[in-house]
């Protein structure tokens, strides 16, 4: 029996096992909308297609699933562009669909045309136009092959209105198959012996663990292996709860805003062993003087993140669980050297710079101080999700990840409004998890339409803004660096809590110390969304920091 495309979509996304779709409507996706009406797939309505295609990528990190939204053409489809960017960076497995004028129309400058295959080229795994509804069905599958497979990522299908209509049989049988396209998922067994011949020759080992670490579910492995190595362990922004932030071999974070002893024991150690880490800028700092005395093995699955950025002595392509596991079953019966000095050196820089900050006595709401509260309540055991600038970095400081998929943020690109969208994604993937959004006063507002979204669907995720009337990270550099010169960083916020009551969801303000403890029980005792907005110290910074361009060895102040 024949069915139109947008029943040939539907139905593909339901073999897919697609539960949840976020997008907005308009005149090229009514068809695909009119499938929906009746579909055994949930969809959610959000109030801008950037906050669609961030809560996809919200409920994907926060579930390992496909993330999927859905926007019409023109300018749906543009808004897209930026969380599109932002799973790309970050490694993201989502399916954006996007209407499309007819076939007919394309390349006229059509109502509400745009070229979304050249806009999102660059910014995508891979995209699609489809002009034969023959091919429907088969590039949906290969679309979702691509994005959850190798190393992960956005994948675009851009459907004309017209191929929504026609119809054809539905055949979704067969297996992908490119030629050109063969991720690689184990270690070569050369590579995995030389790794162990250098890993039996460190004396002073250290393991950063990136976003891969999350993305291949290899927690397991990797915590096996950093005990039998007795090596310390760093987590990427990325790499949060990929390794327990409270085990005595954690580290923290490394890089600008990273801890001194994750600093200096990547610096100091003779062996760098790198998983699922493209060694980002903001983690590496000066790139001439980063692990200067180690020899680095480097795991990924993607051989285009090898040695791109960092010189690395032992290259092993394929995912990292299985590479782990392989090193594991090599490393048994292994007798490794003596590392106990090691293990003081690195014992002695966590002693001696912790993190930590001035608690004030003045009535000022310290911001760690909030987060700690937060971790405090939940038990460690929330879904954190951030918007990007100083609120994320303190989030990454003070709130200990032993858990993957606990925690979101927009790492790569760094895109400010990421977070409240995200957080209804993650909410909608884990109901019966707290989910809590640590924001800027700045960041907040750039989605901050989704209250209608959290309020007509009950969704509750508890917003909490961390509000110093500044682009807060911005006028950071500008205090350290230009001279408290704060061009374009002060801002001149409405009240969140009226705006929040005027979206029908309850709000909170936080003025004094003395309120956060029973503000903060306040807000996750409640069923359904909370805005909070605590008015925190104005002037307040990030530390430690390392400065642009600087080794990362080389930090400014542990202590704010």
């Amino acid at each position: 029996m024949k069915i139109n495309g947008a029943n040939i979509l539907g139905q593909a996304l339901i073999k897919e096992g697609v539960e949840h779709i976020f997008g907005y409507p308009g005149g090229s996706v009514i068809p695909i909308f009119d499938f929906l009406y009746d579909a055994p797939i949930n969809f959610f309505l959000t109030r801008h297609e950037q906050a669609a295609v961030h809560a996809a990528d919200g409920y994907a990190r926060s579930s390992g699933k496909v993330g999927v939204c859905l926007a019409t053409s023109g300018p749906g489809a543009t808004n897209l562009a930026t969380g599109i960017a932002t799973a790309h960076m970050d490694s993201v497995p989502l399916i954006a669909i996007t209407g499309q004028v007819k076939t007919s129309l394309i390349g006229n400058d059509a109502f509400q045309e745009a070229d979304v295959i050249g806009v999102t080229r660059s910014i995508s795994k891979h995209n699609y136009l489809i002009k034969d509804i023959k091919d429907l069905a088969p590039t949906v599958k290969e679309a979702f092959y691509l994005a959850r497979s190798g190393r992960p990522g956005p994948v675009v299908i851009d459907l004309p209105v017209d191929i929504q209509t026609q119809t054809a049989e539905f055949d979704y049988s067969g297996e992908v198959d490119l030629r050109s396209y063969k991720p690689t998922y184990f270690g070569h067994p050369g590579q995995i012996k030389k790794a162990v011949k250098v890993i039996r020759d460190s004396k002073k080992p250290c393991i950063i663990a990136g976003g891969g670490v999350i993305i291949s579910n290899v927690t397991d492995e990797l915590f096996k292996f950093a005990e039998k190595i007795n090596a310390p362990v760093t987590t990427t922004l990325m790499g949060m709860g990929g390794f327990p932030s409270t085990h005595e071999l954690s580290l923290g974070m490394p890089g600008m805003h990273g801890t001194v002893y994750a600093n200096m024991a990547i610096t100091e150690c003779d062996l760098l062993i790198s998983v699922g880490c493209r060694f980002d800028d903001r983690v590496t700092g000066k790139v001439s003087e980063f692990a200067p005395q180690a020899k680095i093995i480097h795991i990924d699955i993607d051989p285009t993140s090898i040695s791109k950025n960092i010189k690395v002595d032992v290259p092993i392509v394929g995912d990292a669980k299985n590479i782990l596991g392989q090193l594991n079953e090599e490393l048994a019966s292994c007798q490794l050297k003596a590392c106990g000095k090691w293990q003081k050196q690195v014992g002695d820089w966590k002693k001696k710079y912790p993190l930590k900050y001035k608690k004030e006595k003045d009535g000022k709401i310290k911001p760690q101080a909030i987060i700690e509260e937060i971790y405090n309540q939940t038990k460690g055991q929330a879904i954190i999700v951030t918007e990007v600038g100083q609120n994320q970095m303190w989030a990454a400081q003070f709130y200990q990840y032993d858990f993957p998929r606990h925690f979101l943020s927009s790492g790569g690109l760094g895109t400010m409004g990421y977070g409240f969208p995200a957080a209804i994604g993650a909410k909608i993937a884990n109901p019966q998890k707290e989910v809590v959004v640590i924001a800027g006063d700045g960041s907040i507002q750039m989605n901050i339409q989704e209250l209608a979204t959290v309020a007509s669907y009950n969704i509750g995720v508890k917003v909490v803004i961390l509000n110093n009337g500044y682009l807060g990270m911005v006028r950071q550099w500008q205090e350290l660096f230009y001279n408290r010169r704060y061009s374009g960083t002060t801002l001149n916020n409405p009240d969140f809590v009226k705006v929040a009551s005027g979206y029908g969801v309850k709000g909170v303000k936080v003025e004094k110390k003395k309120d956060v403890i029973g503000a903060v029980a306040d807000i996750l005792k409640h069923k359904g969304p909370v805005f909070a907005d605590f008015l925190i110290e104005e002037e307040e910074n990030v530390f430690p920091m390392v400065p642009a361009g600087e080794a990362i060895s080389r930090m400014i102040g542990g202590m704010a």
